[in-house]
Protein backbone atom coordinates (compact mmCIF):
# COMPACT_ATOMS: atom_id res chain seq x y z
CA UNK A 1 0.00 0.00 0.00
CA UNK A 2 1.27 3.44 -0.51
CA UNK A 3 1.96 5.66 2.83
CA UNK A 4 -0.28 8.24 3.52
CA UNK A 5 1.20 11.44 5.51
CA UNK A 6 -0.45 14.24 4.16
CA UNK A 7 -2.55 14.94 0.85
CA UNK A 8 -3.97 17.92 -1.16
CA UNK A 9 -6.57 17.31 -3.65
CA UNK A 10 -10.07 18.14 -4.45
CA UNK A 11 -13.00 16.74 -2.03
CA UNK A 12 -16.17 15.65 -4.32
CA UNK A 13 -19.29 16.22 -2.67
CA UNK A 14 -21.64 13.11 -2.68
CA UNK A 15 -23.71 14.04 0.34
CA UNK A 16 -26.23 11.30 0.66
CA UNK A 17 -26.98 9.26 4.24
CA UNK A 18 -26.84 5.37 4.41
CA UNK A 19 -24.60 4.41 0.88
CA UNK A 20 -24.13 1.58 1.04
CA UNK A 21 -21.43 -0.70 -0.82
CA UNK A 22 -24.04 -2.00 -3.85
CA UNK A 23 -24.25 1.31 -4.25
CA UNK A 24 -20.59 1.64 -3.90
CA UNK A 25 -20.01 -1.08 -6.35
CA UNK A 26 -22.96 -2.90 -7.45
CA UNK A 27 -22.93 -7.09 -7.48
CA UNK A 28 -23.34 -6.86 -11.34
CA UNK A 29 -19.74 -4.84 -11.66
CA UNK A 30 -18.03 -7.61 -9.73
CA UNK A 31 -16.74 -10.09 -11.81
CA UNK A 32 -13.53 -11.63 -10.43
CA UNK A 33 -12.38 -11.79 -6.53
CA UNK A 34 -9.21 -9.54 -7.10
CA UNK A 35 -8.57 -6.08 -6.54
CA UNK A 36 -8.45 -4.55 -10.19
CA UNK A 37 -10.68 -4.15 -12.51
CA UNK A 38 -13.13 -2.56 -10.12
CA UNK A 39 -13.05 1.08 -11.24
CA UNK A 40 -15.11 1.18 -14.13
CA UNK A 41 -18.14 -0.05 -11.72
CA UNK A 42 -17.61 2.47 -8.94
CA UNK A 43 -20.86 3.82 -8.12
CA UNK A 44 -21.96 2.50 -11.92
CA UNK A 45 -25.55 3.02 -10.29
CA UNK A 46 -25.41 6.41 -10.48
CA UNK A 47 -22.59 7.16 -12.44
CA UNK A 48 -24.08 5.96 -15.94
CA UNK A 49 -27.14 6.94 -17.37
CA UNK A 50 -28.40 3.00 -18.02
CA UNK A 51 -27.78 -0.43 -15.90
CA UNK A 52 -24.84 -1.94 -17.22
CA UNK A 53 -24.03 0.62 -19.91
CA UNK A 54 -21.03 2.79 -19.55
CA UNK A 55 -22.42 6.44 -20.91
CA UNK A 56 -22.27 8.66 -18.43
CA UNK A 57 -24.58 10.54 -16.70
CA UNK A 58 -23.55 14.06 -16.41
CA UNK A 59 -25.51 14.86 -13.33
CA UNK A 60 -23.37 12.84 -11.50
CA UNK A 61 -20.52 14.43 -8.92
CA UNK A 62 -17.75 12.56 -10.38
CA UNK A 63 -18.78 12.95 -14.22
CA UNK A 64 -18.45 16.89 -13.96
CA UNK A 65 -15.00 17.85 -14.71
CA UNK A 66 -13.98 20.01 -11.75
CA UNK A 67 -14.23 16.19 -9.52
CA UNK A 68 -12.72 14.05 -12.09
CA UNK A 69 -9.60 13.69 -10.44
CA UNK A 70 -11.17 13.82 -7.23
CA UNK A 71 -9.03 12.10 -4.39
CA UNK A 72 -11.15 12.56 -1.63
CA UNK A 73 -15.04 11.67 -0.80
CA UNK A 74 -17.17 13.53 1.55
CA UNK A 75 -20.54 11.83 1.93
CA UNK A 76 -23.39 11.94 5.00
CA UNK A 77 -23.93 9.30 7.37
CA UNK A 78 -23.36 5.47 8.13
CA UNK A 79 -21.31 5.36 4.70
CA UNK A 80 -20.57 2.00 3.58
CA UNK A 81 -23.59 -0.16 5.25
CA UNK A 82 -24.71 -2.49 3.84
CA UNK A 83 -22.80 -5.71 2.43
CA UNK A 84 -19.14 -6.83 3.74
CA UNK A 85 -17.76 -7.15 0.46
CA UNK A 86 -14.30 -5.61 0.36
CA UNK A 87 -14.82 -4.89 -3.39
CA UNK A 88 -16.47 -0.99 -2.40
CA UNK A 89 -13.10 -0.66 -0.86
CA UNK A 90 -11.03 -1.76 -3.99
CA UNK A 91 -12.79 0.05 -6.15
CA UNK A 92 -12.71 3.23 -4.29
CA UNK A 93 -8.50 2.44 -3.53
CA UNK A 94 -8.30 1.74 -7.83
CA UNK A 95 -10.12 4.75 -9.03
CA UNK A 96 -7.75 7.10 -6.87
CA UNK A 97 -9.10 8.05 -3.87
CA UNK A 98 -6.94 8.39 -0.48
CA UNK A 99 -10.09 9.22 2.10
CA UNK A 100 -13.39 9.73 2.42
CA UNK A 101 -14.95 12.32 5.01
CA UNK A 102 -18.09 11.40 6.75
CA UNK A 103 -19.90 12.08 10.42
CA UNK A 104 -20.06 7.94 10.39
CA UNK A 105 -18.94 4.79 8.67
CA UNK A 106 -19.84 1.15 8.69
CA UNK A 107 -17.38 -0.92 10.98
CA UNK A 108 -16.47 -3.33 8.76
CA UNK A 109 -16.16 -1.09 5.48
CA UNK A 110 -13.97 1.49 7.58
CA UNK A 111 -12.04 -1.27 8.70
CA UNK A 112 -11.79 -2.49 4.90
CA UNK A 113 -10.63 0.99 4.01
CA UNK A 114 -7.87 0.95 6.74
CA UNK A 115 -6.61 -1.86 4.83
CA UNK A 116 -6.58 -0.79 1.39
CA UNK A 117 -4.74 2.38 2.24
CA UNK A 118 -8.22 4.54 2.56
CA UNK A 119 -8.36 7.23 5.49
CA UNK A 120 -11.88 6.99 7.15
CA UNK A 121 -12.66 10.41 8.24
CA UNK A 122 -15.21 11.08 11.02
CA UNK A 123 -16.63 14.44 11.24
CA UNK A 124 -19.88 16.26 12.29
CA UNK A 125 -22.13 16.80 9.26
CA UNK A 126 -21.74 20.49 9.93
CA UNK A 127 -18.28 20.04 8.82
CA UNK A 128 -18.57 17.93 5.69
CA UNK A 129 -20.94 20.47 4.74
CA UNK A 130 -18.42 23.42 5.60
CA UNK A 131 -16.03 21.37 3.15
CA UNK A 132 -18.71 20.88 0.70
CA UNK A 133 -19.11 24.71 0.51
CA UNK A 134 -15.38 24.72 -0.15
CA UNK A 135 -15.74 22.51 -3.23
CA UNK A 136 -13.77 21.76 -5.62
CA UNK A 137 -11.34 24.29 -3.44
CA UNK A 138 -8.55 21.82 -2.79
CA UNK A 139 -8.34 20.92 1.17
CA UNK A 140 -5.88 19.35 2.60
CA UNK A 141 -5.96 15.66 4.86
CA UNK A 142 -2.92 15.30 7.30
CA UNK A 143 -2.58 11.81 8.97
CA UNK A 144 0.47 13.28 11.18
CA UNK A 145 -1.31 16.02 12.79
CA UNK A 146 -4.41 14.55 12.47
CA UNK A 147 -5.84 17.66 10.55
CA UNK A 148 -8.21 18.72 8.23
CA UNK A 149 -7.42 22.17 6.60
CA UNK A 150 -10.08 23.62 4.19
CA UNK A 151 -10.00 25.49 1.03
CA UNK A 152 -10.94 28.58 3.63
CA UNK A 153 -7.71 27.96 5.95
CA UNK A 154 -9.87 26.46 8.65
CA UNK A 155 -8.92 23.65 10.28
CA UNK A 156 -10.26 20.68 11.63
CA UNK A 157 -8.56 18.02 14.33
CA UNK A 158 -10.36 14.68 13.84
CA UNK A 159 -9.33 10.86 16.12
CA UNK A 160 -8.27 7.81 14.38
CA UNK A 161 -7.24 4.78 16.07
CA UNK A 162 -3.59 4.27 17.18
CA UNK A 163 -3.02 1.09 14.82
CA UNK A 164 -5.33 2.17 11.87
CA UNK A 165 -2.89 5.61 11.95
CA UNK A 166 -0.09 3.61 11.79
CA UNK A 167 -0.56 0.90 9.35
CA UNK A 168 -1.73 4.02 7.21
CA UNK A 169 1.34 6.20 7.82
CA UNK A 170 3.42 3.43 6.63
CA UNK A 171 1.69 1.73 3.94
CA UNK A 172 1.00 -1.32 6.16
CA UNK A 173 -1.75 -3.99 5.55
CA UNK A 174 -2.91 -6.63 7.76
CA UNK A 175 -0.37 -9.04 6.51
CA UNK A 176 2.17 -6.66 6.35
CA UNK A 177 1.23 -5.65 9.92
CA UNK A 178 1.43 -8.90 11.37
CA UNK A 179 5.02 -9.66 9.96
CA UNK A 180 6.08 -6.67 12.05
CA UNK A 181 6.24 -9.23 14.76
CA UNK A 182 7.84 -11.75 12.34
CA UNK A 183 10.44 -12.72 15.23
CA UNK A 184 8.31 -13.01 17.50
CA UNK A 185 5.85 -15.25 15.38
CA UNK A 186 9.21 -17.73 14.56
CA UNK A 187 10.49 -17.86 18.10
CA UNK A 188 6.88 -19.24 19.15
CA UNK A 189 6.81 -21.39 15.87
CA UNK A 190 10.27 -22.90 17.07
CA UNK A 191 9.34 -23.57 21.16
CA UNK A 192 6.61 -25.19 19.68
CA UNK A 193 8.07 -27.55 17.54
CA UNK A 194 10.29 -28.52 20.45
CA UNK A 195 7.31 -29.06 22.64
CA UNK A 196 4.80 -30.34 20.03
CA UNK A 197 7.03 -32.37 17.49
CA UNK A 198 4.16 -34.79 16.12
CA UNK A 199 1.63 -31.92 14.46
CA UNK A 200 4.55 -30.63 12.08
CA UNK A 201 4.76 -32.34 8.97
CA UNK A 202 8.01 -35.02 9.04
CA UNK A 203 7.88 -35.05 12.78
CA UNK A 204 8.28 -38.54 13.95
CA UNK A 205 5.95 -40.26 14.71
Amino acid sequence: MTPFTTCTAVAAPLLRDNVDTDAIIPSREIKSVGKTGLEDGLFAGWRYTKIGGREPDPGFILNQPAYRDAQFLLSGTNFGCGSSREHAAWALAEYGFRAVVAPSFNPIFQGNCVRNGIVPVVQPADVVAQLADDAPGPMTIDLVACEIRAASGTTWSFEIGEEARHMLLEGLDAIALTLLRRAEIDAFLADDRRRRPWIYPGAAA
